[in-house]
């Protein structure tokens, strides 16, 4: 088979911070190891790659590594031989915008202009302006991974105070751009059949064009660690707080409940708590301060085995396009208790307690159901590794994408003939 030179754009990859970096990683990684010489073309904070896989950094301002204005205004000034797209990017942020998106994008057309040498461009979902035209000059794949409206709709829902909705309505204003954008990309891949109806219905796209290829998972990082002990009443989540989207009150309201019939129990969140935010005052209302442990910045080796320790895995998630933390926690061997939304169907099968989103007396009902019948509730998280092996490993995985970036190629040349 012909081994291509695969162009991956990414706005950003944080490589701890949800789930785009571990996206960029795994798949340009699984891309090289199929023989395709793989370069990543990365906004800041750039992501962890593997040693054959080139970084090409395309620096923005990265006005996001701080929320100081003073700080902000330095980095400005200090920008050597600032052009459009900085002055915007920077009055954009003042402004309370996002722009990363829409000024990478033109900062990677000017790098592929100069560049062209790539059989394949594929955008992790910028979904900026810029990519109409890189379409136009390179075979062109845009990954959405879900539609941002989502978010946007839930984050609206979580208050009603003006300068609330005010401020997320600025946030969110790079959504007029996607939803211009994304009708004109020809060729778009998902990772979940909800994601393909919610694209085509928010975004206005034809469903023709938008190919569902799941997302892998390193299955040899995150497996069971026989030789670590459970402690029993040990919950774990993956969910970054002050998200609503990412349902954590709900799990917390959980918590303090089952303190009251559980003593020593425990609940670990992989993420980052704000201090004085939403969720730190919400612990602190609940009084389950000695309860909750938030752990940030950690490898996929040690998220592992943290779900190692941990008897139960709570995904209370609103919406997600893909869950990560689902099959993360599936593949670890650690029972499941998830929200019944989106597309965590999709992924769990029957290898998992479905709830219904937003409930916390049932999540109550089911941990302490877990807790009570551990022995049967382990044997079926025992099969959905298996059901995980079989289903989202990056072998198949990769050859789906193979399939879909040789045609999009094909459709491109013939296109242009």
């Amino acid at each position: 088979m012909t081994k291509l030179n695969i162009a991956i754009l990414s706005y950003r990859s944080a490589p701890f911070g949800g789930g785009q970096g571990v996206y960029i990683h795994d798949i340009s990684k699984a891309l090289s190891i199929m023989g395709h010489k793989v370069d990543v073309i990365s906004g800041p904070p750039y992501p962890n790659l593997s040693e054959e896989v080139n970084l090409i950094e395309l620096p923005g301002l990265n006005l996001f590594q701080t929320f100081s204005f003073n700080e902000r205004v330095k980095i400005f000034w200090k920008k050597e031989r600032k052009n459009f797209s900085d002055i915007y990017e920077f009055l954009s942020v003042l402004l309370g915008g996002f722009p990363e998106m829409r000024t990478f994008g033109y900062r990677a057309r000017d790098y592929l202009n100069n560049n062209n040498h790539y059989d394949i461009v594929i955008d992790n979902q910028s979904i900026s302006y810029a990519m109409i035209d890189i379409q136009k000059l390179f075979p062109f794949i845009e990954i959405i991974h879900h539609p941002i409206t989502k978010d946007f709709k839930y984050e609206m829902d979580q208050s009603n105070k003006l300068l609330y909705k005010f401020s997320r309505r600025r946030w969110y204003s790079f959504l007029k751009m996607q939803k211009r954008v994304a009708p004109k990309i020809n060729n778009i891949i998902t990772p979940s059949i909800n994601s393909l109806r919610d694209i085509s219905k928010d975004f206005n796209c034809d469903p023709s064009r938008i190919t569902v290829i799941q997302n892998g998972l390193d299955i040899d990082i995150f497996r069971p660690y026989n030789e670590i002990s459970r402690n029993p009443l040990r919950l774990i989540t993956t969910a970054s707080a002050d998200v609503p989207l990412k349902g954590l009150d709900y799990t917390l309201k959980s918590l303090a409940e089952l303190k009251k019939d559980f003593d020593g129990i425990h609940l670990i969140v992989i993420g980052k708590l704000k201090e004085e935010g939403h969720t730190a005052r919400l612990i602190k209302k609940l009084n389950i301060q000695d309860e909750v442990t938030f752990k940030t910045n950690l490898t996929k080796d040690e998220i592992a085995k943290e779900y190692a320790k941990s008897s139960i895995s709570l995904v209370s998630s609103l919406y997600e396009g893909f869950g990560y933390p689902v099959i993360e926690a599936m593949s670890c061997g650690v029972p499941l208790i998830a929200a019944n939304t989106s597309s965590i169907p999709e992924l769990v099968d029957e290898f998992a307690i479905l709830i219904p989103s937003q409930d916390s007396k049932t999540q109550i009902d089911s941990i302490k159901s877990v807790i009570q019948n551990y022995d049967h509730y382990k044997d079926i998280a025992e099969k959905g590794r298996e059901h995980i092996i079989n289903t989202f490993n990056w072998l198949k995985i990769t050859e789906e994408y193979e399939k879909t970036i040789f045609k999009t190629i094909e459709d491109f040349k013939n296109a242009n003939i």
